[in-house]
């Protein structure tokens, strides 16, 4: 049996975990990461077939523009000049429902957003104007969200205690623009009467500030943070799934590998789900109300994603994402669709062929799908490390779901069936195997308005040197974890000092 001693331990390689694990040893820490898969990254993690790069979870960045948020933290990380990245059109979102034919834009710039949603709804300009300005206030409730130290009382604005749909309705009587202005809510999964409208507002304002898409996948984030942490004597493990935590008089000692490997050290970082790491700990260590807390959190619901590759200069290409929803009012509870009727909705988004520019070279489109409809092979589990077969049945459903994809896209776009040459699937099976999330799901539990306290996962834990990072802690996606990393390394590093250190060093 091995047994190595670092002064930090990090479990599971996603943006968390490896935000954190840089921040960390920048300061001089000795860290170890250990990572299940062949691939370091969760979320950010890609994926090949037929010589074409696909994203598993990464189709878009906001903020990442000279100044921001994430261009400041990835700055501070030393990765973001080494980043492949190109900024999205003017529109970076286009919202259609049903066969209405009209494509409503969601645009980059506070006052062009106002100028070209306005174009379509020109009563409504005060509405939109409103939209701005609280969003963008309800982003300052949060001062960590802009790299500043909470100061005087938390969290006080009136509408972080609202949800989205009370919001929208308290902001226009008209429909069509409040569908408008959700249409992207497959980004939080949202329900109309329990996702809080700071989830929205988090998620969306950054996209509105600055639109990105990672150039050759978003992989490319992950590795740039190993290797930064390498440079600075850090280490990054793969295929050590870590299995069990040991502990002594109050403290975790130790965590135990799959293949009997044990790592020591002073603290530790699950960068995995909080429902997972606390089954792998004693349980003497937390009261059981927390434990039970924890485990019986509501989860946001999973993703079906279809990838398809196109003939060489078939297809025009869009360089913006296009949300489509059948209907105006089952966009405000995505996961409460009809399997008959599905899908209900889909995010398209496409690449360019470099060598075809003007074309595209593939398109994935993705739609909500409930982990029930996949219950059926649960048991089985399929990663590139340990391939296994789950059988002719799924296999099957796979292409159903593929061709109602299709046949949902063809309704717009008629050529497209005859321009793919080869089309695949992830379920929420994949999701489950290869990003380790309970059942797939998609951004952690669900943020519920009107139980704000239960589901909220702090990052410090009652066992002194465990803390949690990830998207189960604060928010989810490229900036909502990022920030959530510079919060759990606030209580192990001080929460002045760590953003005074990034503030200097990015001028911010």
């Amino acid at each position: 049996m091995s047994m190595t001693e670092y002064d930090i331990v990090i479990v599971g390689s996603g943006l968390g975990g490896l935000t954190a694990a840089v921040i960390l040893a920048k300061e001089g820490k000795k860290v170890c990461v250990l990572e299940k898969n062949n691939q370091f990254g969760g979320n950010l993690q890609t994926f090949s077939r037929s010589k074409k790069i696909f994203d598993t979870g990464v189709h878009y960045i906001g903020g990442l523009s000279e100044g921001q948020n994430l261009h400041r933290c990835f700055s501070y990380l030393g990765i973001m000049d080494k980043l492949n990245l190109e900024k999205m059109p003017e529109v970076f979102d286009y919202v259609r429902f049903g066969n209405e034919g009209v494509d409503y834009p969601l645009a980059q710039g506070y006052a062009n957003f106002v100028e070209q949603l306005s174009t379509y709804f020109p009563q409504e300009r005060p509405a939109i104007v409103q939209y701005i300005v609280d969003i963008q206030e309800v982003c300052r409730a949060f001062p960590l969200y802009n790299l500043e130290e909470q100061t005087g009382q938390a969290y006080d604005h009136p509408f972080l205690g609202i949800s989205v749909s009370t919001y929208f309705e308290q902001l226009t009587a008209n429909s069509t623009l409040r569908s408008v202005l959700a249409g992207a809510n497959f980004l939080y999964a949202g329900d109309a009467y329990k996702t809080p409208f700071y989830v929205h507002a988090l998620t969306i304002n950054s996209y509105i500030q600055s639109a990105y898409r990672c150039i050759n996948g978003g992989s490319q984030i992950s590795k740039q943070l190993v290797r930064v942490l390498r440079s600075l004597g850090g280490v990054a493990l793969r295929h050590q799934e870590v299995v069990r935590y040991h502990s002594r008089d109050g403290r975790i000692q130790q965590v135990e590998t799959r293949d009997g490997s044990r790592y020591v050290a002073d603290l530790f970082i699950s960068n995995v789900e909080p429902q997972t790491t606390l089954k792998q700990l004693d349980q003497e260590l937390f009261r059981s109300v927390y434990y039970n807390r924890i485990q019986s959190l509501p989860l946001t619901v999973s993703s079906f994603s279809a990838h398809f590759v196109l003939k060489v200069g078939t297809f025009p290409f869009v360089g913006s994402n296009i949300y489509y929803h059948e209907d105006k009012e089952k966009l405000w509870n995505l996961p409460a669709y009809e399997q008959k009727e599905w899908p209900v909705m889909y995010m398209l988004s496409m690449t360019e062929d470099k060598s075809r520019p003007g074309y595209a070279d593939t398109l994935t489109c993705l739609s909500v799908m409930r982990f029930d409809e996949v219950k059926a092979w649960e048991q089985s589990r399929n990663t590139v490390i340990k391939e296994a077969a789950r059988g002719e049945g799924y296999a099957e459903f796979k292409k159903a779901r593929i061709n109602r994809i299709l046949n949902k896209l063809a309704v717009r776009w008629p050529e497209l069936p005859s321009t793919i040459v080869d089309a695949y699937a992830s379920t929420p099976l994949s999701y489950r195997d290869y990003i380790g999330t309970t059942e797939g799901n998609l951004y952690g539990p669900e943020k519920d308005v009107n139980e704000m306290m239960r589901s909220r996962i702090s990052p410090k834990t009652k066992v002194p040197n465990l803390f949690f990072v990830g998207q189960s802690v604060g928010m989810h996606g490229v900036l909502g974890v990022t920030i959530g990393a510079v919060a759990t390394c606030m209580e192990i590093l001080g929460r002045t000092y760590l953003l005074d250190k990034i503030k200097n060093e990015t001028h911010g």
